[in-house]
This record gives structure tokens, sequence and C-alpha cells, in this order.
């Protein structure tokens, strides 16, 4: 019985002491928007060695399977791996660009 009362007078806690936070500086909005950055492009070269990995084990089948005499049907066509490159982070001008007028 003790722990869901703690558990919502801990939670009405953190919710009070969120709400006094003050808003983010233009230079912390900045790095939370070089980090979303970083964690996409984090993603796409994710996405770019999963693809290379599919594509060997394909390959490595169909040698196999070829080496063995079996037939197997054609691989379906896939879209090519595309290399994202290393991560350029923004121009500090061009993040400086893009905040609100008005607000220093």
């Amino acid at each position: 019985m003790k722990t869901p009362v703690l558990f919502v007078a801990a939670l009405l806690a953190v919710g009070a002491a969120a709400a006094k936070l003050p808003p983010l500086s233009d230079e912390a909005k900045a790095k939370a928007a070089e980090a979303g950055a970083k964690a996409a492009h984090a993603g796409k070269v994710d996405a770019y060695l999963l693809c290379k990995a599919m594509d060997h084990v394909a390959a490595v089948y169909y040698a196999d399977a070829k080496k063995e005499g079996k037939t197997v049907p054609p691989p379906t066509p896939t879209p090519p791996c595309v290399d994202p490159g290393p991560f350029v982070a923004a121009a500090p001008a061009a993040v400086a660009a893009a905040a609100p007028a008005g607000k220093k």
C-alpha cells in the first residue's frame, strides 16, 4: 500500500520541479539540435551497415546454393545501399540564423 502512494508523491515532486525549470538558452537549443542531427545520422549509418550485411548474406547464400547445385528463385530487386558519409555539423552561422528573431 505504501509503494503506490510513494510513487504518486514522487511523480508530483518531479512534475513540480520540472515546471520551475527556466527555458533553454540558444546555446542549449543548438546543442540539442546537433545531438538530434547526430542521432539521425547514426540511424542512417546503421541502416547502411544493415543493408551491406544483408547484401553479403544474400551473396553467400546464392554462392553456396550454386555450389550445391540447388535451384533458387532470382533475388528480389532492391535499391542499392547508400553510404551517408561522415557526419557534418551545421555551421554556427546557420544555427544562429535559424533562431527566432527578437529573442536574445
